[in-house]
């Protein structure tokens, strides 16, 4: 038990963090601009993908072993989560990426003609083979952010908006906002695109390997689908360019034609936060704990995360897996 604490930042990490520390019993203030979760935060543009395998391909060990436990916190915390696993496909022309895919991830099998028609029978017709991971789960991270802001709200946590004199100990999660005290904090853009068809029935997150623009496809229900996301080294936040957005249309075109007449619903972007090595921190920098850099990570590490800043300071463990010494 320690004494109250004020987080700043109600995205993702800042609602986690503090069911982290309510779990804990300890008292616990959120403040963040805005009175709710909305598309201020770029949690709300996330796919909601808790694939730590798929990952595994292009992220760190502790990206893997950590994220296997993501789907599980989200259940426990009354949060809707959908296990039907991930299919990663290539085209035709690209089949050697799918082998390579193959080599550099674990937890996996390929599938093809009949297996892969039980799974998604609209993939079939142009594909043929792909990678299934049966233990990757989703959710839908609007709906997530809700729950857990309704949840805290419902445990009698304070939500503010002013920049009065915090409550006790501070646990900084504001993401790229705060660069004015992690100066090697980084933005990454990514966009994305939410449609709806009528002529596409998907039931899992869809990957589609490609050498210049790779595609992920997460199903939202009612014939609605979240497109993204591209990754680009910049800070520029709610602004799509048009070749990110033909990229996007082209890549889903390419992976079911159906897609060529889906009703554009919604186009977002947003800085994702990263430090160089991709990896979030959890550190200490005079009297204030900062808990950041979630890159594209941020609904499958943001439970590892949260519990390893809650130890930290509830007492429990003096430096966490990612903590990172801060002599600034």
């Amino acid at each position: 038990m320690t004494g109250p604490v004020t987080i700043r930042g109600a995205g993702i990490v800042g609602l986690c963090v503090a069911t982290e520390l309510v779990a804990r019993g300890i008292d616990v203030t959120l403040r963040d601009p805005a009175p709710s979760p909305g598309a201020h935060a770029c949690s709300w543009w996330a796919g909601g993908m808790l694939a730590p395998f798929c990952e595994g391909f292009s992220a760190e060990e502790p990206v893997v072993r950590l994220g296997q436990a993501a789907a599980d916190w989200w259940a426990a915390q009354g949060v809707e989560v959908i296990r039907r696993g991930s299919l990663v496909v290539t085209l035709q022309r690209d089949r050697r990426e799918l082998d390579q895919f193959a080599r550099r991830t674990m937890g996996h099998r390929f599938v093809t003609g009949e297996e892969l028609a039980v799974l998604e029978p609209h993939l079939v017709e142009r594909h043929d083979r792909a990678l299934f991971f049966p233990d990757e789960a989703h959710i839908n991270p609007r709906a997530a952010l809700h729950h857990l802001h309704k949840r805290l709200v419902d445990a009698g946590v304070r939500f503010e908006q002013d920049a009065a004199e915090p409550h006790g100990s501070v646990i900084d999660c504001r993401g790229l906002a705060a660069q004015d005290s992690l100066p090697d904090l980084r933005g990454v853009k990514g966009e994305m695109l939410v449609l709806r068809s009528r002529d596409v029935t998907l039931t899992r997150p869809i990957r589609l390997l490609h050498p210049r623009f790779p595609l992920y496809i997460v199903p939202r229900g009612d014939g609605v689908f979240m497109l993204g996301a591209t990754q680009i080294e910049s800070t520029e936040r709610g602004r799509a360019s048009a070749r990110s957005v033909m990229e996007l249309l082209s890549a889903a075109y390419a992976l079911h034609p159906a897609f060529g007449e889906a009703e554009v619903l919604e186009i977002g972007a947003d800085a994702r936060p990263a430090f160089p090595d991709n990896l979030p921190r959890v550190s200490r920098k005079g009297g204030t704990v900062y808990v950041n850099g979630l890159f594209r990570h941020g609904f499958l590490l943001s439970p590892a995360v949260a519990r390893m800043a809650a130890e930290m300071v509830s007492g429990d463990t003096q430096k966490p897996e990612f903590y990172h010494e801060d002599h600034g």
